[in-house]
């Protein structure tokens, strides 16, 4: 009886809901997504990760709330079936749709995250590469085409992006600065404008890279070494909290167990 009058109305409510949107969902729901508050910052995550057309946006919030719907319509299924109350109903479908949405969004920061980390990783031996490719007798544009081609990693498709740019117009420098602003990285940042800088005035390009060669590595360094020191003290965890009390527990036992004998006795 309980179903007979719950499943009806759940349809009845998606019927309005579709009903007041427009005669057309989905250009409606399209509209609604494309006038979300927080489109300059998922958008923003999104170019950094190489997501930078204009659908990439509608693409991952359609899949956000594809999934968040998807996720709360099973569990109300499942509720009902339980033969829950229609407010647990509503407040546990509820509560399951935005958690599905916070995660959802928390991935993709992960995964800009992971973006940075592997591209600050690959600058170094990129920025030699560059530097090897310039001594040779390249062009700047000519080394970075060079080792956009040859390469492989976040780095190389950055490379790509600025020599795609190049080709279709837009002067070098501006091309730079475009995977500078792409980039969320104080290392590419510093070496982007440090090359226009040079580029536009006429310095010597070679010392140039050479310093922040050795720079990226000397930051590499301090990054591995800061990993390592988180590491150590997440290794102390399970040393002091399980290895240690169970040491101490063999190395009592047969004291303790001799007291019970004494005891017994």
């Amino acid at each position: 009886m309980k179903y007979s009058v719950v499943i009806p109305v759940l349809f009845a409510a998606l019927g309005s809901f579709i009903l007041i949107l427009n005669s057309s969902p989905r250009v409606a729901l399209r509209n609604q997504i494309a006038n979300s508050k927080d489109r300059g910052s998922v958008q923003n995550r999104l170019r950094e990760i190489g997501k930078d057309s204009p659908e990439s946006f509608l693409e991952f919030r359609s899949k956000q709330l594809g999934n968040s719907a998807l996720v709360c319509a099973a569990l109300t299924l499942v509720l009902i079936l339980a033969g829950k109350s229609p407010a647990s109903i509503l407040l546990l479908g509820s509560l399951a749709a935005i958690l599905t949405f916070t995660y959802v969004d928390r991935a993709l920061s992960m995964k800009v995250h992971h973006h940075k980390l592997r591209v600050e990783s690959e600058f170094p031996a990129i920025i030699e590469m560059y530097s090897l490719a310039m001594s040779a007798g390249e062009t700047p544009l000519a080394a970075m085409e060079r080792i956009g081609r040859t390469a492989t990693g976040s780095m190389a498709i950055e490379f790509n992006k600025v020599v795609a740019l190049v080709k279709s117009g837009k002067p070098f420098h501006i091309a730079l600065d475009a995977m500078g602003r792409d980039l969320d990285s104080i290392a590419i940042r510093r070496f982007v404008d440090s090359l226009i800088i040079a580029t536009l005035r006429g310095a010597p390009l070679i010392d140039v890279l050479q310093r922040h060669a050795q720079e990226a590595r000397e930051l590499q360094r301090n990054r591995v070494l800061g990993a390592a020191a988180k590491a150590e003290i997440s290794m102390m965890i399970p040393v002091v909290f399980f290895i240690l009390p169970i040491s101490i527990l063999f190395a009592l036992w047969p004291s303790l167990a001799n007291l019970n004998l004494f005891s017994s006795a």
